[in-house]
């Protein structure tokens, strides 16, 4: 489980395939970890697979379904990747529950700089009618964001500060780039339930 307040970014360092499982290095930023260590990767919740001490690096293995759901496949060599470590139960919960397991992917439709914070707009691949609502939580990239409005059934955007912008991979990111998108776990056991009520 995270609370989507992001640690620290790192790059990628390598890339590799195993048949249809995904092998990806990143530079390791954390002084203490650990295999078998579960860590948000742009909101993936992904296990520590191998760690190599001398060149500074860890990995961790997306499978096949991990792939078809999420934006690594688009991940390339030096590309900065968004960190959370696990939650430690007694410390506060600055974000909201996250649980690491993508939903769906998003475009950045537009980008605009509002003089000391920017608002992204995001049209997603699924339905949000039933899954957001407005001033709620929403995990973009593993990062805790407020939904300020929703437009339509595909459509929302929130609102970035200066220091999210600056330590997180948003900065990054342009018009056109697909991010992860993790659903407030509430709303989802809520929307569940109703469904299940109306059968």
């Amino acid at each position: 489980m995270f609370t989507g307040i992001v640690e620290c970014v790192t790059k990628v360092h390598d890339i590799c395939y195993d048949k249809n499982n995904m092998h990806i290095t990143l530079n390791n930023p954390f002084y203490e970890i650990k295999i078998n260590q579960s860590i948000s990767h742009n909101g993936i919740c992904l296990t520590v697979a191998n760690i190599n001490i001398n060149e500074k690096t860890y990995s961790v293995i997306a499978s096949e379904e991990t792939l078809l759901c999420t934006n690594l496949k688009l991940l390339k060599i030096k590309d900065e990747v968004n960190l959370e470590r696990s939650l430690i139960i007694h410390k506060r919960l600055d974000g909201h529950i996250v649980q690491g397991h993508i939903d769906t992917t998003a475009k950045i439709v537009k980008i605009k700089n509002r003089n000391g914070s920017w608002l992204f707009f995001f049209e997603t691949r699924k339905k949000i009618t039933n899954l957001v609502v407005e001033k709620g939580s929403i995990a973009v990239n593993g990062i805790s964001l407020t939904i300020i409005k929703f437009f339509n059934e595909y459509l929302f955007h929130v609102s970035i500060i200066p220091y999210t912008y600056e330590k997180t991979n948003l900065k990054l990111l342009r018009i056109g780039n697909i991010v992860n998108i993790e659903f407030d776990v509430i709303g989802k056991y809520i929307n569940n339930y109703v469904k299940n009520i109306k059968k």
